[in-house]
């Protein structure tokens, strides 16, 4: 205990400072020095634009109070505390105060100034302790920022504590979640117990960095993990793809060096408040201010459904939250206790069907969130190929993935893991991961989509044709995947279709569906299937060359379509209905094309037209003469070329084809595209009521043309008018098309077709699926001008 005298010394002093204080109380200061204190009703400190609060708050009715930090447009939003298991009983008893060693203070002034937190809680203050004194030399100002940060620093502005590196329950802009590897310092939140509670609770948010570092939460009571975010992938953490979508509002910044492991985030100028928060229920959430409605809005909230439970599917088992059975294992595997799997439990995870031997090979499970990378390795340095290589010279490694997907291709870096994985879950935007099995697993998998029925080709071959899928041979690109052109060992040229990986599911249906139709076709006007390829995930289709490329290179280039003359251009029309008419009547196995455009029609050297892509053809073999039409429930196709019937309806039938030929027909002719702000058939069609359709021929070659052409080309308008017919019972087939296009039959008058055109709302080559109360799915291409 002090001595009276100096107890009273002690009160004197104070008292001087709170007046001090309390006399410039309304200036609302930002800042703490040592002639000063504050207390009571007048402990507050308020950052320099106000962003930020300093001061008392109570929970459970007044009756405990606490020092935190808040957002002025939000005072409930407290985003840290300092006595957070010391409370004090009144908000009149609490004293904040620089001490003379230089510490931050808060003295209860009802229990004879009992320090109740020190920003050097390692060694609190004593109670008769100087308060201040003038020949200390200690820390000169504690500050509350606009940032939220408080800081104590010496005369020199070096910054001796701040509470940003001793966070609560929440993270703000420029605040570290992370670990200091030098000291162990950890910078970690930590739940509240109540919502009335603010001390320790039973939640814990740390980084993991035995591995590639990720967040982890943990649930102190039962000494469990209940949540991961995935691993950093030098753009965002593996199991979070919605941080893509916060450009413009953060920016994040992840350190990762061999001093610090840590992950922040930065506000943009002029964004919203926001906050982090760690919840006492174990749930994290990404908040920002809403100013109209006076609240905050979640962006993003963690776990955020039941495949976001830690490790629900087990070892080896993979979550899929839009299945009615949320968990299954990854191919090659089976469940260990298929018992408990009926019962949905799943936690005993899956176990290999096929036993691994040294050797074995990958498969690719695309769109996941990456598996716990505890006690993985990591080599950032390390290509992806690279990786594969290690993977498959080590025995124990199961797995392997890129790092970092920065820069394509694939991505970099290398993560191997050694033993079981735990806690992988398909997610949208999710990574891709390659799980070694066993070749006989793998054989399986792929033999009954390929035997017999596509020539195989050996990766390394493509690979050197293509020289690695360089940039420079790339020659076309889609919705689902990229053509690059090569040249095999033998000087055969080659057009080699990788398909996309962003689609698993439909990557795997157009390979099948190329596979399975064109395989079986053989015609002149049909792009010919060389061989395939399998490359682990990878899927290739290897094409004959076509050195003109696609049809929309010429018609829709000002400077090369005055290249075609309508000689070129008469055969390029009636090679691609000769080809149809081959889908449609000549093949044994009839088929509807169903994306029949001007990219899909090929030029050879010779200018020969042939149809390709029929990754979305539709096989009709079991319609006969009394139904040739069905209704489907997934709507594929390129705006301007749909026929109405198909893209409000689902109606599919031949006619689906002819309403596509019709519009390719009438660009073919005019030189123009069919788009949202030209509707070519509504132009068509007015020059035909006019009598002036041959005003719709390309300029570029109607000067050249000789009048038997230029009635060839009149016949062609009107039958590109009858094949956009409204009604597809008004449309030609191909077999009448084709006759009438040579002039050896007269085409009926057209009636005005439709013009009002399905419209999409998304961007170029953008997918768009909608569920709707009939269940249709719609993947729409949208074609704009080049």
């Amino acid at each position: 205990m002090m001595s009276q005298s100096l107890h009273r010394l002690f009160l004197a002093i104070l008292s001087v400072l709170l007046l001090t204080v309390t006399a410039a109380s309304a200036a609302a200061d930002s800042t703490l020095t040592r002639r000063s204190a504050i207390g009571g009703d007048q402990l507050r400190l308020v950052s320099p634009g106000d962003i930020f609060q300093l001061g008392l708050f109570s929970v459970a009715n007044h009756t405990k109070w606490f020092l935190g930090i808040w957002f002025t447009v939000s005072p409930e939003a407290v985003i840290w505390v300092a006595n957070r298991d010391r409370p004090l009983n009144a908000s009149s008893s609490g004293i904040l105060a620089l001490s003379g060693r230089g510490d931050l203070v808060l003295l209860d002034a009802a229990s004879n100034n009992e320090t109740v937190w020190s920003s050097n809680s390692s060694a609190a203050a004593s109670n008769n302790e100087t308060v201040w004194s003038s020949n200390s030399s200690a820390a000169a100002v504690a500050q509350l920022g606009d940032n939220g940060n408080l800081m104590l620093a010496d005369a020199a502005g070096a910054v001796l504590w701040q509470s940003f590196d001793h966070p609560t329950n929440t993270y703000v802009s420029e605040m570290r979640i992370g670990k200091d590897v030098e000291t162990g310092a950890e910078w970690s939140l930590s739940s509240w117990r109540h919502d009335h509670d603010p001390s320790a609770g039973d939640f814990r948010y740390v980084m993991d960095t035995r591995g590639s570092p990720e967040l982890h939460i943990w649930r102190k009571e039962r000494k469990s993990k209940t949540y991961r975010t995935g691993p950093w992938n030098g753009v965002r953490f593996s199991g979070i793809p919605e941080m893509a979508t916060y450009k413009g509002m953060f920016e994040f910044q992840f350190t990762d060096t061999a001093d610090e492991v840590s992950y922040m985030y930065h506000a943009s100028v002029g964004s919203p408040p926001s906050r982090v928060v760690l919840h006492e229920s174990g749930v994290i959430q990404r908040m920002v201010w809403n100013s109209a409605a006076l609240g905050w809005s979640i962006f993003w909230s963690g776990p955020r459904d039941e495949c976001d439970k830690y490790g629900v599917c087990g070892a080896f088992g993979v979550c899929n939250e839009v299945d009615a059975v949320v968990c299954g294992c990854v191919r090659g595997f089976r469940p260990r206790s298929p018992a408990e799997w009926r019962m949905r439990n799943a936690s005993g995870g899956c176990v290999r069907s096929t036993p691994l031997q040294c050797g074995g090979g990958f498969y690719g499970l695309r769109g996941v969130k990456l598996p716990e990378t505890h006690g993985s390795s990591v080599d950032a340095g390390a290509s992806l190929e690279e990786c594969r290589r290690r993977c498959l010279a080590n025995c124990s490694c199961t797995a392997y993935a890129a790092s970092d997907i920065r820069g394509g291709d694939g991505g970099s870096g290398c993560i191997q893991w050694c033993g079981e994985l735990v806690d992988t879950r398909f997610i949208d935007g999710g990574q891709d991961i390659f799980v070694r099995l066993a070749m006989s697993d793998l054989a399986t998998m792929f033999d009954g989509i390929i035997r017999g029925k596509c020539p195989m080709y050996d990766f390394e071959t493509i690979r050197a044709a293509t020289g690695g899928f360089h940039p420079e041979n790339e020659i076309g690109r889609g919705g689902f995947g990229i053509v690059y052109k090569g040249q095999m060992q033998d000087g055969q040229k080659i057009a080699v279709k990788k398909l996309s990986t962003n689609n698993r599911v439909q990557g795997m249906k157009e390979f099948k569906n190329d596979v399975d139709l064109i395989a079986r076709l053989q015609h002149r006007n049909l792009v010919r299937l060389l061989g395939c390829c399998i490359h682990y995930s990878d899927r290739i289709l290897v094409y004959e060359y076509m050195s003109n490329k696609s049809l929309d290179n010429f018609i829709f280039d000002l400077r090369r379509r005055a290249t075609l003359s309508w000689k070129t251009r008469m055969d390029i029309i009636l090679g691609v209905a000769r080809g149809l008419l081959y889908l449609h009547q000549d093949s044994r196995h009839t088929m509807i094309h169903r994306d029949l455009k001007a990219a899909n029609v090929l030029l050879n050297g010779e200018m020969v037209a042939k149809i390709s892509d029929f990754g979305i053809a539709k096989l009709f073999s079991n319609i006969d003469d009394n139904q040739d039409s069905t209704v489907t429930e997934r709507i594929v196709g390129t705006f301007g070329y749909m026929a109405p019937e198909y893209a409000m309806d689902g109606m599919v039938s031949f006619m689906q084809d002819v309403y596509s030929f019709g519009v390719l027909l009438l660009e073919i002719v005019s030189g123009r595209r069919n788009q949202r702000n030209f509707n070519l058939i509504a132009h068509a069609w007015k020059l035909f009521e006019e009598n002036k359709s041959l005003k719709l021929l390309d300029p570029t070659v109607r000067d050249d043309c000789s009048h038997e052409e230029l009635e060839q080309a009149a016949t062609c308008i009107q039958v590109g008018l009858l094949c956009v017919q409204e009604s597809p019972s008004q449309r030609p087939q191909m077999a009448v098309v084709i006759p009438m296009l040579s002039q050896q039959q007269v085409p009926r008058r057209p009636l005005r077709p439709v013009v009002c055109m399905p419209v999409s709302t998304r961007d170029d080559h953008l997918n768009r699926q909608e569920d709707t109360s009939s269940n249709f799915q719609m993947i729409i291409t949208d074609l704009e001008g080049r």
